[in-house]
């Protein structure tokens, strides 16, 4: 009889052969020991182009696909933490691979650049594809700066809508994983009268911040130790991230507000621009 269960929980990590991955891979070990489940190195073998590969070509695909696999094992290895390694070779493209690993992950990891993003510092064209279509959180992994115990704020995008609180909890989680202070950050459109009027436009901003820090109340109350700061800002919050990118580890986004990953990456030059980003799974119907 066929086994039809479905794969066992694990933090899922995309590899394609880039160091980027690697990367991603060393990031995403913490969180699957902290979670008490498997890593699992996830290849996705990518259809040819134009007809049927040969058996020539099948092998050198294959033999590539362990190579890269066995690379980042050896990584997470060196990284000599108590986590339980898996190493799946799949045929198939890496973006429908990947979400079909989320529907019982616990969170994929992939890196922010990738074989098809390497060129420029630019995001490849994996991550914003899989933010939209993953059954669980994604996190995009920029640079070694970004491991969960490298210095850097926790910066929480929030909006008031449905997801706040699948936001707060992850940030929550990663700022008391790192031990690094959490922002919970929230734009505001100014209304007509307070651009014209400076006064009472920073009476606004108080006043907004203010509300945000009584909805934030509880998890301070839960977590007293955690360093956590309401910021509110007139207009887009992504210039707030731009202003402080150097200070900033990880940035945690709403499911919805996974569109805005190519905003985050050309906010600033290669060398500044060293976070990484949270996607947060999509919030459970009431």
């Amino acid at each position: 009889m066929l086994d039809t269960s479905p794969p066992s929980p694990a933090v899922v990590v995309g590899i394609d052969g880039s160091p980027a991955a690697v990367e991603a891979a060393l990031w995403a070990v913490d969180q699957a020991v902290d979670r008490d489940v498997p890593l699992r190195l996830l290849y996705a073998i990518e259809p040819p182009h134009l007809g049927r590969r040969d058996h020539r070509s099948l092998t050198h695909d294959f033999v590539t696909a362990e190579t890269a696999v066995r690379a980042a094992s050896m990584a997470v290895e060196a990284a000599d933490r108590p986590v339980k390694i898996e190493v799946e070779i799949v045929h198939g493209r890496c973006v429908d691979a990947l979400v079909a690993a989320s529907k019982s992950a616990a969170m994929v990891c992939v890196g922010a650049l990738g074989v098809d993003g390497a060129d420029g510092g630019r995001m490849g064209s994996t991550p914003p594809a899989l933010v939209t279509r993953a059954h669980c959180p994604v996190a995009v992994v920029r640079g070694p700066r970004s491991t969960p115990t490298a210095d850097g704020w926790v910066t929480a995008i929030v909006d008031g809508s449905a997801d706040v609180d699948v936001v707060l909890g992850h940030a929550v989680d990663e700022a008391c994983r790192r031990s690094a202070p959490l922002r919970v950050l929230m734009g505001r459109r100014p209304a007509f009268p307070e651009i014209q009027d400076a006064n009472l436009g920073a009476e606004s901003t108080r006043t907004a911040t203010a509300d945000l820090e009584r909805s934030l109340a509880c998890w301070q109350t839960r977590h007293p130790q955690l360093d956590m700061k309401a910021v509110t800002v007139p207009g887009n919050p992504l210039n707030y991230v731009a202003r402080h990118a150097r200070s900033i580890g990880l940035v945690v986004l709403g499911h919805l507000a996974g569109d805005q990953l190519y905003e985050l990456t050309p906010l600033t030059d290669e060398d500044e621009l060293d976070f990484s980003v949270l996607v947060c799974e999509e919030p459970s119907a009431p």
